[in-house]
């Protein structure tokens, strides 16, 4: 089946976000990435996910990032901001903000902090949410992290949000790296866009009727998979483009996301502010930098022109 034409499909990067000497969001900077982007094969920007440092930022920070990217040309259709907080107002403010900036959908987080939540808990959590923006154009992901929030979402709570909120409640960010997962959610909710987070799982999701993906090493892969995703749809052979990303994924996969693609991209753009990060996450050390250029260099694959 396919899915409604207004769900978001296709490549969709996690946007890393870009700081100056201060640790100050720099949003010029991350404009000049998301465009780079989307001139290489990214039909959306995942941005204030993990990889993009998120839950290092305060309310007015992401708030002044998302506007800032708006401003400086990046189309509030391409953007699909983290809104997800353990704070039911934040969530609201940033959520209802996403929505009347004319952002495509929002992904969220559950409210992580508190572990075990029932799924009364979380169901009510997001009814809120929805409730108080109380606008017809809002499109909720699911950010399914299990490994990160120690809060997933569970097959049943999904069905029961769609059945409550089949308008909103539109798709899901898959980053449990459990293919079985991504595509029982696919096959039992037909209309709901499952996206992996894992580069290397696409292709075995998009067979099963899965949306794309969004993931990390999509900051310096989005041409590859891009090939991939547009060349399945056609009925092509896209193996080779496969294997590359795969071995790519694998490379990114073994550090923490941020620092290690911060790292990749300040060698490709020689800007070194992309090594700016916020505590406590740290830089890599020189060896795991060297590390890191020697394997990507050895695959072959050679990042977009700036």
């Amino acid at each position: 089946m396919t899915l409604p034409a207004d769900r978001f499909t296709g490549v969709l990067a996690a946007a890393l976000t870009p700081m100056d000497e201060n640790l100050v969001p720099d949003e010029a900077l991350m404009a000049e990435h998301c465009q780079w982007l989307m001139n290489n094969g990214a039909d959306g920007l995942a941005i204030l996910g993990t990889t993009g440092e998120a839950n290092s930022f305060s309310l007015k920070e992401r708030i002044k990032i998302i506007e800032g990217l708006i401003e400086r040309g990046i189309p509030a259709e391409k953007l699909m901001p983290g809104t997800g907080s353990c704070t039911l107002t934040d969530a609201v403010v940033l959520t209802k903000l996403c929505v009347n900036a004319g952002t495509r959908g929002v992904l969220m987080l559950p409210p992580f902090y508190y572990k075990n939540p029932s799924d009364d808990g979380l169901f009510a959590f997001f009814s809120e949410v929805i409730q108080r923006v109380g606008d017809d154009a809002l499109k909720i992901y699911l950010y399914h992290f299990p490994q990160q929030s120690a809060t997933p979402f569970s097959l049943s709570l999904i069905e029961r949000m769609i059945k409550e909120y089949p308008n909103t409640i539109a798709g899901m960010k898959d980053s449990s790296g459990v293919l079985d997962n991504m595509i029982s959610a696919a096959k039992n909710f037909p209309e709901f866009c499952v996206l992996s987070g894992a580069d290397d799982l696409m292709l075995p999701l998009l067979k099963e009727g899965g949306g794309g993906c969004i993931t990390a090493c999509a900051n310096i892969s989005s041409s590859l998979a891009q090939s991939v995703y547009t060349g399945f749809h056609a009925g092509q052979d896209v193996s080779e483009a496969n294997d590359m990303l795969v071995a790519v994924r694998q490379i990114v996969s073994k550090l923490p996301p941020a620092p290690g693609l911060k790292a990749l991209i300040a060698r490709h753009t020689g800007k070194q502010k992309w090594l700016n990060i916020r505590p406590p996450l740290m830089n890599l050390d020189d060896d795991k930098v060297a590390g890191l250029y020697a394997e990507v260099d050895a695959t072959g694959y050679k990042l977009p022109p700036v």
